[in-house]
């Protein structure tokens, strides 16, 4: 390990309570953090009652795409946690407001290749989405003297977790970043993973994405985790500073580096993609602040 380079602390009754003191707003992923599938990790839902209590605000910020935040609320409502869509920024979200804050124009339209919550957050923002999950059916066949039409008033087209990608929808999403005039190539995030489920691991984004780097020959805007744009709306939101933030997650190379990016202070969980080897490999060059198994050591550290 680069002696330079700090070490994360394993978190402990006494840094915890420090982190306590120094910190006004939490920042927690989801997958991994929260639940791992549809199945809430042990003790969560009483550490966020315990951070509540102690006047802490929360916000969980999300790249998993295929909801809006309207659904991920109803997500936490039904696994018994009181969360409201003001709390929640998904990679969603963030795609619909690059466009906005960009001035992208009402008249044009996005292709989707994603799930339900890009064509929601869409949709609010003011924006017409094409594709999504109705497409997941359709098929592009090869054949003589015929011409694969697509949209030319498409103007972005929009990456995300999309367990229906085919090959329509890479030929779809190709054409409008390859032959539309300007056309924007977003992409919600590049995790290579996700818990898709409570058991194991899934392809994440990262693999949509690069498939259509691939025949786009093109680089995404990316606009989630860990890209800082979406901490500019949380500091725009909530008006606190980044040093008085800690951003909770389970992976490095999105949810601690974005954290990291932004100023934050950094805490890692093993409940979910990285484990501690992976923390302590000396070729990885991204050191949280700390680290600890799952959020729900906060209760026993803390005491009673």
């Amino acid at each position: 390990m680069n002696p330079a380079k700090r070490a994360a602390e394993l978190l402990l009754s006494h840094n915890l309570r420090s982190l306590l003191d120094s910190v006004e707003a939490f920042l927690f992923d989801c997958d991994g953090v929260i639940w791992k599938g549809d199945k809430l990790i042990d003790g969560v839902s009483e550490t966020l009652e315990l951070l509540r209590s102690k006047g802490k605000k929360l916000v969980f910020v999300t790249n998993n795409s295929t909801k809006s935040r309207r659904q991920y609320a109803k997500k936490f409502n039904s696994l018994g946690i009181s969360v409201s869509e003001e709390e929640i920024f998904s990679s969603s979200f963030a795609a619909a407001m690059y466009l906005k804050v960009n001035n992208f124009p009402r008249e044009k339209k996005v292709y989707v290749i994603g799930g339900e919550g890009i064509l929601q957050e869409l949709q609010l923002a003011g924006y017409t989405g094409l594709g999504g999950p109705e497409d997941g059916e359709k098929k592009a066949e090869w054949k003589s003297n015929s011409l694969f039409e697509h949209d030319k008033s498409v103007g972005a087209v929009v990456v995300g977790l999309d367990p229906y990608i085919n090959y329509y929808k890479l030929q779809y999403g190709t054409l409008c970043i390859r032959e539309n005039p300007e056309c924007l190539f977003i992409a919600t995030n590049r995790d290579a993973v996700g818990h898709m489920t409570d058991l194991q691991e899934w392809p994440g984004a990262g693999c949509m994405v690069a498939a259509m780097c691939g025949s786009t020959e093109r680089e995404p805007i990316v606009v989630g985790k860990p890209s800082t744009f979406m901490m500019d709306f949380l500091l725009q939101k909530f008006q606190v500073s980044t040093s008085k933030m800690c951003m909770v997650g389970d992976r490095l190379d999105t949810d601690i580096l974005f954290g990291k990016n932004a100023g934050c202070k950094t805490l890692l969980v093993l409940s979910g993609v990285t484990n501690q080897s992976t923390l302590e490999d000396p070729s990885n060059t991204i050191q949280p602040d700390y680290y600890t198994s799952k959020i729900s050591d906060f209760l026993h550290l803390l005491g009673p």
